[in-house]
Order: structure tokens, then sequence, then C-alpha cells
């Protein structure tokens, strides 16, 4: 007889015909989510935006703490005295408390100023109550008044309200009607109050001792009152027929706290015997019993809009979440969302919102009251068609028809789940049971070898054990395949191909063979404890958090707990948006091209993705370019660049390229392939200077394109890049324009080398002291230019007499302190000589380097003490010395080994023509070759005077050969025209032998290291 009745009917069979109800436990989860001890906590309360909770001390201090990070926010010391309670007023950003002084004190959370102090009652202030809607607050205390007080009206006293004759232990107001209110007193009675009325309405009694607490029915319309008094009872009331209709017993100790939860059938209570009782609103039995071993419990509170509560113990705070934060919804095809408030059935019509409104949204969408459910629905579940929906919770299920909600079938189960036929489900009746249904007739049951701790549908029926969750066939309850993993939800495509396991931190994406498996079944092999192998491919493990997910094709929707919206598709997991509050998905409706969630409020926002998008890009997975390239068609050019950057994660960036309309990205994707004219006209059409820099690093390293090179370090202001390709191509005059570039722009240590390089001493100098480098600068021309070490010491002294007089003065000049400068005077006609002899040889090529370096090693001040250039400086110009001059201080250094006849004294050189042009002029294409190697034969030795012989046969190598008959110049088609026909394989113009191959020029590089290592010794 049962069992032919619905749930609504039994239940009210059996209270009138059994005179008891039977009824199935909740089961809701109690999950402590905060835990902060502290000292003795009077009263609690939750902010209604923020993860807060303010806990109210007996030690006379008020702490907001931090829910999700369990930490303390802010603390106030309010007053030496208890602190009996405290509330948020978070639209004015304040706190209000009672402290034990009887004052009511406001403080500002953000700024935590005071904002207002005043002395509101003549005892001990005991409970704050916050109007809904007016700036108003109630006030009660233990001289038995209750007080209504004004904030807009610099908290003027309203009204006070007489009626109890002891403490006034709490005050509420009434949810569905906030012009009224409810007091409860340690005169044993409860008392209904208007705002209007200083007296009350009328009162409640039947507590046979004082009560602490009341809290009035938030769900429904029923008109119910619940309070806590000291006979350690909890009694409803109906304060519409004012009577008592249930009296809950349990507790061993006082009352102390009560309350109904507004988004859960139930009531709470707390005590003193250091318990908190879950008990049934609806059935008023006892659903859950906890203790947190924190001594007296005395203060509850609850948000609106949540599953958490807050309750203040003896020694801390403790927050916990009551079932599950996500709402009981379900949305069809069609676009009809099913959601549950408590009993109450309630269905929205997305297509009935605003077509053009902006991502992220409230819709405005009518609601319609389809009835009530008799049992508390903790899911509701659609099944494929949409046509009917499942609500199951209290252990029952009912299947209604998802329009009317006619009941089609009922029955008990724990979890209820679909299979991808509409008409298939399953249900876990026991923990040990499972049950499979056909039309609403049972196809099967059996009992898997482990606890199952829940149930999962789609292609396959999935049962959770404590270290596993296996796969069974809906047909035959067949074991498909054994996974150890542990996941929360399990999601299947529309196809029945891809699977996905969302666990705690990551969810793995699979591949089901089916046609593996069908074969498999059918030749009838015996299946192993595992399962069938290969049953399913591992295809993908991504690290995110799943809270609701969704199957668009092969395209998995879903958010993650970091409060983004995003979707899976080919390996890539890509962000549609980023949610500001946890946000629940309910489905993709390919008509309208939107995704559709719903926060904890049932609010339903939506977003744009559009169904080309995705049907492209589930063509480019499948490798199906063809039906790819008619969805382009039809996608806006604006999602081009979506699109382009998914097919770059695809690894297809030469068609990313022709995809995308962003030139940041296209000169990203052109880089990668290495199109060179492709890079080039990106940074032609949108200039940078990293650009430049990154396209001149790819012409150097993939065409050799050294014009090309120039051009881009040039515009990209790489002077780094710049000394590199002119010092590797021995350009002379690329480094004279890089010096002053780099000098100009400020890049001092470039400019240096530069000048370094050239041999210009007198720049370098001036580069120092205009950088504030003094001492260094006259370190610097005491070594190589000493005839200005006089002016330098000069600056230097200035320059130190600012931090130092002592200091300067202690520096030694060379007339002063001759002693201090040995050799000085020589060193200084011997710059002279030596500039002199530069300026008329000019620079020598790299490749002179082997040759020439023996005049480098030479000790300058020994030579020319040996040798009389007194001559020379009193007849020669300084610009005028011959290269005699020079081939008779280098013949100086072979007498150490050798004799040598005896030198000619050098005549002066003839005065140069004035129309002769400079020798580092700019070579013509007609002059190949300009250097005469018998010029520069004379000057070096026919024998190298090193101790470690070196190879000499491409050491002659004209500079002709090898950079087309000179430097580089600002126009580099010349320079270069020599390079680009070199003829690498024939003979060298000097050594007429081939190129070297890269051993000998290691070979080579070998010689020099060790020839380093010998002039170690050398004093120069």
């Amino acid at each position: 007889l049962l069992r032919s009745l619905g749930p609504h009917h039994r239940t009210h069979w059996c209270r009138h015909t059994c005179g008891k109800l039977l009824t199935m436990p909740l089961r809701l989860d109690v999950q402590k989510v905060m835990s902060m001890a502290s000292e003795r906590v009077k009263c609690c309360d939750i902010h209604p935006i923020e993860p807060w909770v303010l806990s109210a001390l007996y030690s006379g201090h008020v702490i907001i703490w931090n829910y999700e990070t369990q930490s303390s926010v802010k603390s106030f010391e309010v007053c030496d005295l208890p602190v009996r309670c405290a509330k948020f007023i978070a639209k004015k950003q304040w706190f209000v408390c009672g402290t034990d002084d009887m004052k009511i004190q406001v403080y500002n959370y953000n700024t935590m100023e005071r904002v207002h102090s005043f002395e509101a009652h003549s005892d001990y202030i005991r409970c704050i109550a916050v109007h809904p809607t007016l700036p108003i607050i109630l006030s009660s205390s233990d001289d038995m008044f209750i007080k209504m007080w004004d904030w807009e009206k610099n908290w003027e006293n309203r009204r006070v309200y007489e009626g109890h004759s002891h403490y006034v232990m709490q005050v509420e107001f009434n949810p569905k009607d906030p012009h009224t209110f409810a007091s409860a007193s340690l005169d044993h009675t409860i008392k209904i109050w208007g705002l209007t009325s200083s007296s009350p309405h009328f009162s409640l009694e039947g507590h046979e001792r004082g009560i602490n607490c009341v809290s009035y029915f938030q769900g429904g319309d029923k008109p119910y009152l619940v309070s806590g008094a000291d006979d350690c009872t909890v009694k409803i009331w109906d304060y519409q027929t004012r009577t008592c209709i249930k009296t809950l017993v349990g507790h061993q100790a006082n009352v102390s706290a009560v309350c109904f939860h507004p988004e859960l059938p139930i009531i709470l209570s707390g005590s003193e015997d250091g318990t908190v009782r879950l008990w049934h609103s609806l059935t008023f039995t006892l659903e859950n019993t906890f203790n947190y071993a924190m001594e007296r419990v005395w203060a509850l509170a609850y948000q609106k809009g949540s599953n958490k509560v807050a309750i203040g113990f003896d020694e801390g705070t403790v927050m916990v979440q009551i079932g599950q934060e996500e709402p009981v919804v379900s949305m069809d095809q069609s676009g009809k969302v099913l959601f549950a408030r408590i009993h109450e059935i309630v269905q929205k019509n997305v297509r009935h919102g605003d077509k053009k409104i902006a991502d992220g949204e409230r819709l405005e969408l009518p609601a319609k009251e389809l009835g009530t459910c008799d049992l508390y629905p903790q899911s509701l579940k659609h099944n494929r068609n949409g046509r009917l929906v499942c609500a199951c919770g209290d252990g029952e299920y009912v299947i209604y028809t998802s329009l009317r909600l006619k009941n089609k079938n009922y029955g008990q189960a724990i979890e209820f789940c679909w299979a991808n036929d509409s008409g298939t489900y399953a249900i876990r009746e026991t923990t040990s049971k499972l049950k499979v249904f056909k039309n609403f007739k049972k196809h099967r049951d059996f009992r898997p070898r482990f606890t199952v701790e829940g149930i999962f549908g789609g292609t396959l029926l999935a049962a959770r054990g404590a270290k596993h969750v296996d796969f069974y066939d809906w047909e035959e309850c067949r074991l498909i395949r054994r996974i150890s993993v542990l996941p929360k939800k399990i999601f299947w495509s529309d196809s029945g191909d891809l699977c996905i396991i969302a666990c705690k931190s990551t969810f793995y994406v699979l591949r089901y063979n089916r046609d593996l498996v069908a074969k498999f079944l059918s030749d009838g092999s015996e299946i192993g404890d595992n399962g069938i192998e290969k049953s399913f491919d591992l295809e993908k493990s991504v690290p995110e958090s799943v809270e609701t997910g969704h199957f668009v094709g092969d395209c998995f929707l879903f958010t993650n707990s970091a409060q983004r919206l995003c979707y899976y598709i080919g390996g890539q997991t890509i962000i549609l948006a980023h949610l500001d509050r946890p946000m629940f998905l309910l489905g993709y409706l390919v008509k309208e091209n939107r995704v559709y969630l719903m926060d904890k409020q049932y609010n339903v926002v939506s977003y744009r993705l559009l169904m080309s998008v995705l049907i492209y890009q589930i063509a480019i997975v499948r490798k199906d370019f063809e039906m790819a390239q008619k969805a382009l068609r039809d996608i806006p050019i604006g999602q081009h660049n979506k699109i382009a950057r998914f097919l770059e994660g695809q690894e297809l960036k030469e068609l990313a390229l022709k995809v995308s309309r962003d030139p940041d990205h296209r000169f990203d994707l052109a880089l990668q392939l290495k199109k060179l004219d492709e890079v080039k006209k990106i940074v032609v059409a949108y200039p940078s200077e990293a650009k430049w820099k990154q396209l001149g690093d790819l012409a150097l390293a993939e065409s050799f394109d050294l014009k090309l090179t120039e051009e881009c370090f040039t515009k990209a202001k790489d002077f780094g890049g710049l000394l590199l390709l002119y010092t590797s191509l021995g350009s002379g005059q690329g480094v004279r324009r890089l010096a002053a570039a780099a000098s100009k722009a400020g890049k001092n240590n470039v400019a240096f080398i530069c000048y370094y390089l050239l041999n210009n001493v007198e720049e370098c100098i001036k580069l120092l002291c205009t950088n504030g480098r003094i001492p260094e600068a006259a370190f610097m021309s005491r070594t190589y230019r000493p005839n200005d070490t006089k002016d330098i010491l000069v600056k230097w002294k200035e320059h130190l007499s600012t931090i130092s007089t002592k200091a300067a003065e202690a520096l030694a000049d060379p007339d002063t302190y001759p002693k201090a400068f040995p050799d000085f005077k020589q060193a200084c006609n011997a710059q002279i000589a030596l500039e002199a002899m530069e300026k008329k040889r000019g620079m020598l090529p790299a490749l002179k380097y082997l040759s020439a370096k023996p005049l480098y090693n030479m000790n300058v001040i020994k030579e020319f003490k040996n040798f009389d250039i007194s001559k020379i400086t009193a007849e020669t110009p300084a610009a005028s010395v011959t290269p005699e001059t020079t081939v008779e201080v280098k013949t100086k250094i072979e007498e150490e080994k050798k004799t040598v006849a005896p030198v000619k004294e050098p005549e002066p050189e003839p005065e140069p023509e004035p129309k002769v042009e400079p020798e580092e002029k700019k070579l013509n294409k007609s002059d190949e070759l300009t250097l005469d190697p018998t010029a520069e034969l004379e000057l070096e030795p026919e024998e190298e005077v090193d101790p470690t012989p070196v190879k000499e046969e491409k050491d002659d190598l004209d500079i002709k050969d090898t950079l087309g008959g000179g430097e580089l110049d600002a126009n580099l088609d010349d320079e270069l025209e020599g390079l680009d026909n070199l003829d690498v394989d024939g003979p060298m113009t000097e050594v007429g032998g081939p190129t070297p191959t890269l051993d000998e020029l290691n070979q080579t590089l070998a010689e020099l290291d060790r020839e380093a290592k010998v002039d170690e010794d050398l004093d120069f």
C-alpha cells in the first residue's frame, strides 16, 4: 500500500493512520571550514559579501576572521568589560556592538575608526538586531527594555518597548514582515511586537524556565518560531495560532542559541552542554549532533544564500558548511531551468532573457513555481531528452515530468543517475546494492564487491569505492574497467567517446574504445578483476579542479575552483571568462551561442561562445581540415585571433599565420617559422625596437644578410649587436660611426670599447672624464698618453677636493715629483713618435695581427732610450714620422738575440700633396687593391722573434679578398660586393691556398692562446 502511494500521500497516510511519520534522514554532510581559538565568544555574525566572521569576546575585544584564509583580519579593543553582542552593517561598512559599560559603539571596519559611541541602557546590553532595509537597530538589555535607534538621525532613540519583567536576552526581526519582531526573556515568555507600538501584540508562553534565544522560520509560508530555554528544550511555535506545535528534547544543559537555517530544511540549536544539534525543520527529527570539544556554545550565525554556519564557543569560533554549496538546479536542451528552493521547485526559461545583454550580466527572467516537492531535493537531473526530471534526497527519489511536475515514479535511493538512454537510470539503494531500471521497471540489480560511495551515469555506469572507480555496462552490469582514482564527478560526451574524470585537483580525459569492448563482450572472453584492458585510453591529464561541467560535442565546458569559465578541446584549455563570484554551469544553447551559469542566489548569467568556433576547433582536433575551412567562413573576423591562438596550440603555425589578424601574433608566428620576408613586412608596417632586434637576429642567423642585419640593429638601437657585427667584419668605418652614436645615446661602455678598438685613446680619456671617471682617466693617460697626464691630474685634484682637500693635495704631479714618474719625458717623446707613425701608417687589418704583433709587444721606453729621436722630434713634425723610423724601432727588438747592422738616421718625410686623399677614405670598386704589400712588408721583420713559432700561411691575406676591398661604410652594397663574389673554393689572392678549414682555424686560435701565455712575461 505504501509503495503504491506517492511521497506526499504516503506522508499524509502515515501521519494520520499510524500516528507517526516515517522519514528518511537528510544525509547532509557537515564539514569544518574554520576553527580559530580565542577567549569566550558571546556573539558572532557573518559578513554578507566578504569572507568574514565577526566575533564579540568576553574579554572586551572584537575580532574579524577570514574563514577562507583562516586568519585574523582585524582586531578591535572596544572595552575593558565584556562585549556581549556585535553585528555587521555592511551597507555602511560598520559593525555595531554592545558592551557591559552600557554603551553601544560603532566602528568602521575598514578604517578601524570609532564612528560613534553612546550610552544606550542602564544595564548590560544582551542583543542587537539590524533592520534589513531601514536605518534602524534594536537593542535589548538587562534593564528589561528594548530600544530602537536611528543612525541617520545621529543615533536618536526613536522608541522604547516595555513589557518584559526580566532580562531581555534576544530580539529578531521577522524576515517575512520586517515591521514586526520577536523578543525572548528570562520571564519565560516570547513577545511579538510592532515597530510602531511600544506595547507587545501578544506573548507566547510554555517554557518552564527563562528563554535565551528566538528565531523566525524563513522558508515557505509557515508562520513558525523556534526558541531555546534554560529548561534544556527547543520549542517550535506557530505565532498565528499562538501555540507550541513541537518540543525538541535532547540537550543536557541550557539552550543558548537557536536558528532556522534560511537555505536548508534544518533547525540548529546550541547548548551549554557543548553540542550543536541539527533538527529537520519539517519532521522535527534529530538529523545530526556534533561536538568540537570547545566547551559551551553561546552563539550561532548564518548567512542568507550560503550553507555556512558560524558557532561561538567558550574557546573560540568555528565555521561549518552543511551540505553542498552548489544550487540544486538542472537545465534541459531547450533552455528551461528547474531549481529547488528548499522544497519549492521553480522554473525559469533563459530564452526569455535579453538577447543583447553583455557577458556576465544578470538575466531578468520571470520565475514560475511548478509546485512543492515532498522531499528535500539534494539533486535535480534531467534525462537526455529533457522530458523527465528526477529529484533525489531524504533517502528517496521521485521522477517527475519536467513541464508540469507530474509524478511518474518514486522509490528509496541514496543516489540517482541517468544513462545516455533517456529511459534508463540507476539508483544506489544502499552502500552495497545498485539497481538499474528501464522504462520505470527494474532491469537488473547487483552488488559490487566493495562499499559504494557514489554512482555516476552516462555511457557506462560508474561506481566509486574507497580507492577506485569501476565502470559497468548498462545491459548486463559487467565490469568494463577499474581505474584507481577517486572522482568527484564524471562527465560523458554526447557521442559517448570521451569521458572526463574530475578529481580533487586534476581531471583526466579518457577515450572510450567502444568497438573494442563490444568485440570483447561478444567473444565471451573472461573479464579480469581490473576489467577489459585498453577499453580506455588516457589522452590528457589537466591540472584543473572542476566544479561543474558540460559537454558540447567534443568540447568540455567547465568552471574551476579559481572561479574561471573555461573549455577544453584538443589538449588545450581555453579561458572563456573570469568570474567575480562562484558560478555553476547550467549548459550551452546552440541557437543562442551562449553558455549559461547560475550563482547561489539563483541569478542566471550568460557568456557568448560561437558554435561556429566550436565546430572549427572540433574539426581541427579531428584533422578534418576541409570541414574546418568551411566552418571558418562562418566565423566573424573578430574571432580569428582566438582561432589563431588555438591553432598555434595545435602546432599548426602555418595555418595560424594565415588566420591571425593580430600583428604581434603574426610577427611571433612568422618569427617561429623563420619567414624572413613576412617578418620584415610586419616590422615595416608596425615598427618597434624589439621587433627590429628580433628581425636582425633572424637575418643574421638564417640568411646571413649583413646589410639587413645592420639596418635592423641600427633601427633597434642595438649597439651591442652592431659592435659584434662591425668587429666581426673588421669594419673600422662602422666602428667609428657606432662610437659616435653610442656616445650620443649614453651607451658609454660600447662607446669606450669602440674608441679603444680604434686606438683613439684621446676619446677614451674624454669619455671617462665626461662620466666622472677621472681617476681611471688619469691612469689611462699615464699609460697611453703621458702628454695629457698633467691636464687630467688638475681635473682629478679639482674633483677630489670637493670630497677631501687633504686627499687632493696628496696627488703628485710629474713636475713637482719627477722621481715618482720615472722616464716620464721619454714616454712623452715616445708618444709623439708613435702617434706620428700610426697616423702615417694607418690602421692595420685584423689579418695582419700575427705579423705585426712583435711591434706591439716591445718595451717602448727601453727602445726609445737606446734610440736617439731628438732629430726626429726637432726636424720632423709630429704627424710626419717616416715608416723607416718604425723599422729602426722594431729592429731594436732583435738585438737581444742577434747583432743587427747600425741603423741609418731617418730622413724627413716630404710634405704631402694637398690634393691627396687620406688613406682611410672609402675604396672604389675599380680600386680593388689599394694596400701596397711591399709597403706593409717594410713595417715588419722577415723573421718572427716570438719564442712560440706560429704558422703564417694565412696571415698575409689581403683585406680586399675578405671584405671586398675595404671597410664597411653607410652603404654596404659596395663594401660587401667582394664578399658576395668571393670564390671560397678557389685559391686566395696572397696565400694561394684554399679557404682555411674549421680545424685549421681552431689550430690558429690555440697558437694564439699559447702566445698569450708567453706575453704575460713581457714587460710592456
